[in-house]
């Protein structure tokens, strides 16, 4: 039986995400994964209506910026990002990865997201900070990541990305994408 490699990395960014438990694992109740950051990495700020967020560092400083608030989490400690806050994760460190670990509750489309944005970057489909150069795959991956700006009413980017995706689906960008998270 063909399975999906446990290991995906982003060449744009520099980062690797082992996935220990994936939701079909959990029967969906949550994923784990292991991030390696690379120095100077993480997203921007972003917020979550659908699942929580529980961040474990493993080596190295990791940083959360949570509202307003930015904590550094050294080996050993851990924070958790509950529904709706503003956040984003970063390196601090300009020479040394971090490694932590993610666990999202519930699963959600997390994985397949994940898969989609590391496939593209890797097939060349991505700017240098990871983002699809095209509309319709960012469509679909904002969709299938369910995370929100904090910059733009939450009903506006759920109506715009929602028709961005449903006519990407329309031209079959999302049977496209299933090489990345299908087997």
């Amino acid at each position: 039986m063909n399975t999906l490699p446990r290991t995906v990395t982003n060449p744009d960014i520099g980062d690797k995400v082992t996935f220990l438990k994936t939701a079909a694992e959990t029967n969906g109740e949550y994923a784990l994964v292991e991030v390696e950051l690379a120095p100077g990495g993480g997203n921007g700020l972003h917020y979550h209506v659908t699942f929580i967020e529980v961040f474990d560092v493993i080596q190295g400083v990791l940083g959360i910026q949570y509202g307003k608030e930015i904590m550094s989490l050294k080996a050993g400690e851990s924070a958790t990002v509950p529904l709706n806050v503003v956040h984003r994760f970063f390196n601090p460190s300009p020479d040394k990865p971090v490694k932590f670990r993610t666990t999202i509750k519930p699963a959600r489309h997390f994985e397949e997201m994940i898969r989609i944005a590391y496939g593209l970057a890797n097939d060349g489909l991505t700017n240098k900070k990871g983002m699809p150069k095209s509309i319709w795959d960012l469509s679909i991956l904002f969709e299938k990541g369910e995370s929100y700006l904090p910059t733009l009413p939450l009903r506006i980017q759920k109506g715009l990305f929602g028709l961005l995706a449903y006519i990407a689906r329309l031209k079959g960008r999302d049977k496209a994408l299933l090489k990345y998270y299908s087997v």
